[in-house]
């Protein structure tokens, strides 16, 4: 596998003070997939689970519906491919979805509300099958950034888990904030591990493309340690998902859908 950190000599300045030392450096690395030995996405991300990543896009996006339409996959590491071969490609794909270029920090640079395979692929959670408490929450965040080793070293990563009222189930991580979810995505495709009753676990900034994300998944909750946007909410509220952010210093906010959290007092 290809490095995930590297070494770096630096020049340090702190409070005046200059010094030569070294730091470490998260990688990133472009990989190709090929679907039926035609191009079809160029994807940058940390090195680590690339099949499961794949996978879980693939799925997210609406160009297949379940892992067992795969018929094969391989990663060329080295050349920075992976092929993916199925006689069941989604035929929306060919219509409403473009050879694209997707970078570690932007994702896709919506055009409009959002892509015609999100409104296919996102699912409306109309049930409550987890709930937590307050506690848990800052728990589960507290579980996630002692877990957040890559991050820790480098700073330089997101860092994402599913999770259930035990604790985390699976973490992933990577430079890519959607390329995190996928790789949690394709490892519980490829294993069949449940998503019910189980929620999400994030670092970073709950964006739109993030809640889409976790809906195409279909994950009743997000919890995270940052903001959401305004129309992260909106869609939060008609998907039936429950946001929380800003979980740090014995606070959070609940934003949309607080039937999921349990609360002593109800506001």
């Amino acid at each position: 596998m290809k490095a995930i950190e590297i070494k770096r000599d630096i020049i340090r300045i702190t409070k005046g003070n200059i010094e030569r030392t070294e730091d470490a450096i998260v990688t990133e690395h472009p990989v190709t997939v090929k679907i039926n030995g035609q191009e079809f996405v160029t994807m940058v991300c940390t090195p680590e689970y690339i099949e499961d990543m794949v996978i879980g896009y693939l799925a997210s996006e609406g160009i297949i519906k379940k892992y067992d339409e795969i018929k094969e996959i391989w990663v060329q590491e080295k050349e920075g491919f992976v092929h993916v071969k199925t006689d069941k490609v989604n035929p929306y794909f060919q219509d409403f979805q473009n050879k694209r270029y997707i970078t570690s920090c932007c994702g896709m640079s919506r055009q409009g509300f959002v892509f015609v395979n999100d409104a296919l692929t996102a699912k409306k959670m109309d049930d409550v099958s987890v709930r937590l408490t307050p506690d848990d929450c800052f728990r589960l965040m507290k579980d996630l950034q002692n877990s957040a080793v890559t991050f820790q070293n480098t700073g330089g990563v997101h860092n994402a888990a599913l999770c259930d009222v035990d604790g985390l189930v699976l973490s992933r991580m990577d430079i890519g904030r959607h390329n995190a979810l996928d790789k949690i995505y394709g490892h519980c495709l490829k294993n069949g591990i449940s998503i019910e009753g189980k929620a999400i676990v994030f670092s970073g900034r709950i964006s739109s493309e993030i809640l889409l994300k976790v809906a195409k998944i279909g994950c009743e909750l997000i919890l995270s340690k940052s903001a959401p946007t305004e129309l992260a909410l909106e869609l939060a509220e008609g998907l039936g998902i429950t946001t929380v952010g800003f979980i740090r210093n014995d606070s959070l906010n609940i934003y949309t859908c607080p039937e999921r959290i349990q609360l002593n007092d109800r506001a």
